[in-house]
This record gives structure tokens, sequence and C-alpha cells, in this order.
């Protein structure tokens, strides 16, 4: 057995069905046999499940995943965890790289490979979910696994209880390791009374005066891009609207790597292609003045990320953005709710939609009372504390420099 403590990606092909099927000639599988290179799953047949996914997540779309997997530094190489069943074929998929490599912590456990968002929600099929859970986690104890590190996971969400429901039958206790309340929208309400409800009249009252003054530069207009020739055109406006401000400035924009530049021009126009993306654009005259990037998977917008001009800071852009989403969204009968995919307590989001869900990590043992597990667990909470502290060191200084 290959240590997965330090498991290299898998470069040749191998038998996807044998791997993930319940027999007993599984036990002597290899690592690298069970976990495939994300490269090597059926593109159509996970472009299928994402479909029938009991729980949706546009950051785990194959189109949004292996162009990260290709081209995002530190984000390459990911492998696939996956579930195929004899009737319905692939039912699960979740990307995985080791403990090692999310962590440096050199012990036998699979995490949710990051897909540059803030959701690891791995796919289930939503006609046999809980089966899907059952063979993910199976393949992991079969590539030497004692544990699956669920990543930015919807704490509350169907495949979050699909999980616990095969963990509570093997009696394994999953454990919520961090935790924080992100922000969402009910896309399903009147787009005026949700943000009157929100803002409060004399917000938006504001808003109103800053967008009628951000109208003497030139007329205010929201453009939504769809088409792929659209999206490839709007995607260059918000790479250059992004590196404009703070982010540019701090090095962390996509337009400073390479890598990340490229992985998010192919991404975009690839899912505009099948209706999963939009650009969005606020002008004033012909000059944008704040753009984002939406993702849509079933029923759900994703809020990946926003881009502003900072000259025209005075008159909340990037506010007066979120405002014609909420309403465009609201309006589309095909979208009933969006994350905002956004940190806690974000500050622009956070006010206006005022839906809330958890979002956090969870530690999946694979076996009963493992002091494998046990020792994963305390040195996973040993990294955070010392994360914590050194987040508080950072903002202690950084409210002293203000004084």
């Amino acid at each position: 057995m290959v240590d997965i403590t330090d498991m290299p990606a898998m470069r040749g092909a191998s038998d996807m069905d044998a791997a993930n099927q319940r027999a007993p000639a599984r036990a002597a599988l290899t690592t690298q046999e069970i976990l495939l290179p994300l490269t090597m799953v059926d593109v159509a047949a996970w472009g299928a499940l994402a479909d029938r996914a009991l729980e949706p997540n546009g950051y785990y779309l194959p189109d949004w995943e292996l162009a990260v997997n290709d081209s995002v530094p530190g984000r390459t190489g990911a492998s696939a965890l996956v579930a195929r069943d004899d009737a319905s074929g692939l039912i699960g998929l979740m990307p995985v790289v080791t403990l090692r490599r999310a962590t440096r912590i050199p012990l036998p456990a699979l995490v949710s490979a990051h897909p540059y968002g803030t959701l690891c929600t791995p796919l289930l099929d939503g006609n046999c979910a809980m089966r899907a859970a059952d063979l993910l986690m199976q393949a992991a104890r079969d590539a030497g696994a004692r544990a699956l590190l669920l990543r930015d996971m919807s704490l509350d969400g169907a495949a979050m209880q699909a999980f616990k429901q095969i963990s509570h039958r093997d009696r394994i206790e999953p454990r919520v390791l961090s935790s924080y309340q992100r922000a969402g929208l009910d896309a399903t309400q009147d787009a005026e009374e949700l943000l009157r409800d929100a803002l409060g009249a004399k917000k938006l009252k504001e808003l109103r005066r800053q967008r009628h003054r951000l109208a003497e530069h030139g007329a205010v207009s929201f453009d939504v891009a769809r088409s792929p020739a659209e999206v490839a055109n709007a995607i260059e406006t918000f790479l250059k609207l992004e590196a404009s401000g703070w982010k540019g400035q701090r090095g962390t924009a996509l337009l400073q790597v390479e890598g990340d530049a490229t992985f998010i021009r192919r991404a975009t126009v690839a899912l505009a292609a099948a209706g999963r993306c939009e650009i969005i654009t606020l002008r004033s005259g012909e000059a944008p003045v704040a753009a984002g990037i939406v993702l849509r998977q079933q029923s759900r917008a994703f809020f990946f990320k926003i881009g502003i001009d900072e000259r025209f800071a005075k008159f909340s852009p990037g506010v007066q953005l979120t405002l014609e989403l909420t309403r465009h969204l609201c309006a589309d009968p095909a979208i009933t709710s969006a994350d905002s995919t956004a940190s806690a307590d974000h500050p622009m989001i956070n006010p206006i939609w005022r839906g809330r869900f958890a979002i956090g990590d969870v530690l999946i043992p694979l076996r009963g009372n493992d002091p494998i597990v046990a020792l994963i667990h305390a040195t996973l909470g040993a990294r955070q504390s010392m994360f914590d502290m050194a987040r508080r060191g950072v903002r202690a200084i950084r409210a002293w420099r203000k004084r």
C-alpha cells in the first residue's frame, strides 16, 4: 500500500469500476488504483452527476475544478475520490489531497481539495446520496486513510446529513473543527421588499442619492454577460477592475498570477457555454465601475468575486452592484437561493443578504475508536489555535497602528 501521507498523483490509467465496488479483491488495490487524478474522471459523467447532485456546488463543476487543477499554483494535481454504482455509474465525487499536502501534517487522512471558492461540498447523487457517501468513505478506507476532512462544508446541508447518517450507522461521530455563519440570499422573495427589510428606508435613500451622483458621470447601467463571447470580453473588464484596487496593491488579484488568470478565463467561458456563468457589470456611461462573477448550478447561484474602480468609491459601487444582482436573481424563476461564498462578518454583503447558514470543517473518522484519528484531531486543533492566535495578533497590530 502506498503511504497516503505523501501520495503522488497517479499518472497511469486504472479501472475505476474495480476501485469503487465492494468486493473482496478490492483490498489488494493500491492507493493509486483507488484515487484517480481528476483528469481521469469522465467529464460527461461528472457533469451529469453535478446536475443530479443532492446539494449543488458550482465550484466542483468539471469546467471549474479542472481549470483550477490544471493552472492554479498550489492547487494542481488533486485526486478524485469516486463512488460508482453498477446501475447508475458515477454517483459520488470528491476532489481530494492528502493531509500532508493540505496542512503539512504527515498523518493518514484525505482532505477535500479547495476549488478556488469557499465551498467543498462533495457531489452526491440525489437519487442515492447515502450510498454515494458510504462508497466514498469506503474508498477512502481502501486508500489507507483513517479520516476524511471535509473543508468548507454546509454544516446543515443535505450532503452533510448523508455523511452523518452513514457515520452514525457505523457508530462514528463526525467532529466539527471550526464553523462560521455565511450570508445567503433567499431569491424567492420580492427583491425590493427584501432590500427594504435588510437595509431600511434611510439607508436605501442614501444609496439612491449615491447612485444619482454616480449618474452625473454618465448614465448608470447594469449589464449581464451570458454567452461565451460576452463572458470572454467581460472577464477582462473584471480582471482589470480587481487589479486596480486593494487586491492589486496586496498582490492577490487574479490578473497578477499567470495561473490564476489562465484558470478564470478558461473556467468562465467554458461554464458560460453551458449557461452556468454570468459576469455582471455596473457602468457609469462607458466606464465600468464594478463587476462580479456569478456561477449557477441547479437552482442556486454562487457569488464568486467582485472588483471595483476605487476612483468611484464614494458612490459605493460594490454595494450598488450587489443591489442590482439581488434584483436580477430574485427576478429569475430558475434561481431560488444564492451563496455569497463570503467570509464571516463580510462588511459589504452581510448587511444586504440577511440569510445565514453554517459553514465549517468536519473531521469524519473512518474507523471507530481509532487513536490515529484522535491524534489527527488534536493536531488539527493545535494548528487552528495557532492560526487564531496569529490572526488576533495581526488585528491588534493594525488597531494599534490606527491610533
